[in-house]
């Protein structure tokens, strides 16, 4: 892995000979293409510091193929690489909770996040549990509370749902331990207040996973902060959604580019709001 940007000194500072193009150009700022250790993708990644005095910062992580398909099949795993897997845990690894759709839930098998010893002392230095909590965007509830995703996580799973959820849904949720949080008045989840709610609780490092439809909620409610993505060196052509999908924003968004790392062809973008 290497960084393209931001260019620095100090960057230029560590490989001068394998800092050139291929007709031997040189290419002030370019990293030795190496596997980059958890602490530096953590430092690379880290979240603003407004977080530390309870303000949210709710950033998405997505990965796409060179025509824009967020997946292949119904599934992200077979666009993806190893080292976005390494960003993956990464992220979730620097998360407070993992906010993800039901749908995506059901298509992509999702289990309790696992706490990782190479990020224990990183949690612990910044107050946070063993390993980030999983919320659940659903407006029907219809989900297999069997999973272990409700049965045995570290951390409570949280369901976020609507003021008109069905009671015996809400129960079914409580009887498999999950913890319901009221995040819309009618059948659905106002994304602002869901993030309102998740901060209420203490989760103020926020992390997005999808799906399409739950990331063009948040993008045309205009609460996302960050934008993490994955452009996958790959064409699948087809139907496949884009990473967001849904209501259109009447202006387009602009984000500015915070980072940009690269791994054998795949291209790892940071955006922020400006």
């Amino acid at each position: 892995m290497r960084r393209l940007f931001p260019v620095t000194d100090e960057t230029a500072a560590q490989s001068p000979d394998a800092a050139h193009g291929a007709g031997g150009t040189s290419v002030p700022g370019a990293l030795v293409d190496r596997e980059w250790s958890f602490a530096e993708l953590a430092a690379a990644y880290a979240y603003p510091e407004r977080v530390a005095v309870g303000e949210p910062w709710l950033r998405a992580n997505m990965v796409a193929t060179l025509d824009g398909a967020a997946q292949h099949e119904g599934r992200s795993q077979p666009i993806s690489s190893a080292a976005d897997m390494r960003i993956f845990g990464t992220l979730r690894a620097l998360a407070d909770v993992v906010v993800v759709g039901a749908e995506t839930v059901r298509q992509e098998g999702y289990r309790p996040a696992r706490a990782r010893a190479e990020f224990a002392a990183l949690r612990e230095a910044a107050g946070q549990g063993p390993a980030p909590a999983i919320a659940v965007v659903t407006a029907s509830l219809e989900l297999d509370f069997s999973l272990s995703l409700f049965t045995s996580p570290l951390v409570p799973t949280l369901v976020l749902t609507g003021a008109a959820a069905a009671p015996e849904r809400i129960a079914a949720a409580e009887k498999a331990g999950a913890r319901v949080v009221i995040a819309g008045d009618g059948v659905g989840v106002d994304p602002a207040r869901a993030v309102r709610a998740l901060a209420g609780l203490g989760h103020t490092r926020l992390l997005t996973e999808g799906g399409p439809r739950l990331l063009g909620q948040m993008v045309a409610s205009g609460v996302l902060d960050e934008m993490c993505l994955t452009v996958s060196p790959m064409l699948t052509a087809g139907d496949a959604q884009r990473i967001a999908g849904g209501p259109s924003v009447t202006v387009p968004q602009r984000f500015t580019l915070a980072s940009l790392l690269e791994d054998d062809g795949f291209l790892f973008g940071r955006y922020r709001r400006p």
